[in-house]
């Protein structure tokens, strides 16, 4: 497979999975164009890999967790990107409307996780890999993608509940 072909049959799969790590769909495209002009130079090695693809998905989230992105990990979005988009198969949502501010709050708590956080969640819940690959992909041991995982989640429920909590003076 040339470097062409890899690129148009693969560029949505790795443009969906660079949103959900960054949640943002313009820095997701420059992520992934990042990539793709770095693995195009290097595409002879990448396509005698096992898995060319598994190679370039290694590339995007090394080129997410680089300290050259640590500004997007501050910036947090006012309408977020809307989960929605992704063409995710899991069926319909009832409300449109509710989906849509769902999917933004979602996007706001996620926009406060640290980036290895985010990372283990997405190649957790996203990704579906287990805690030893994610390790070897992070450079790290399982007991600490446990603890990053269970730090993220903490935090996306203590938000959650945050949010859900209605002040005295607005119930009555």
């Amino acid at each position: 497979m040339t470097f062409e072909q890899f690129a148009l049959a693969r560029l949505p799969s790795l443009l969906r999975y660079a949103v959900v790590l960054t949640g943002d769909r313009d820095l997701a495209q420059d992520v992934v164009q990042e990539v793709l002009a770095r693995a195009q130079t290097r595409w002879r090695r990448i396509s005698d890999a096992d898995s060319p693809e598994a190679y370039v998905r290694r590339m995007v989230l090394n080129e997410y967790l680089s300290w050259r992105r640590s500004w997007a990990v501050r910036h947090v979005h006012a309408a977020g990107e809307r989960l929605i988009e992704l063409d995710d198969a899991r069926g319909g949502v009832r409300d449109h409307a509710d989906g849509v501010v769902e999917a933004d709050a979602l996007w706001h708590r996620l926009a406060a996780l640290g980036r290895k956080q985010r990372a283990v969640l997405v190649l957790r819940y996203y990704e579906q890999l287990d805690d030893d690959a994610i390790a070897d992909l992070l450079g790290c041991t399982a007991a600490t993608v446990r603890s990053h995982a269970s730090r993220a989640l903490r935090t996306l429920r203590l938000d959650k509940e945050s949010d859900l909590r209605v002040p005295a003076e607005e119930r009555s």
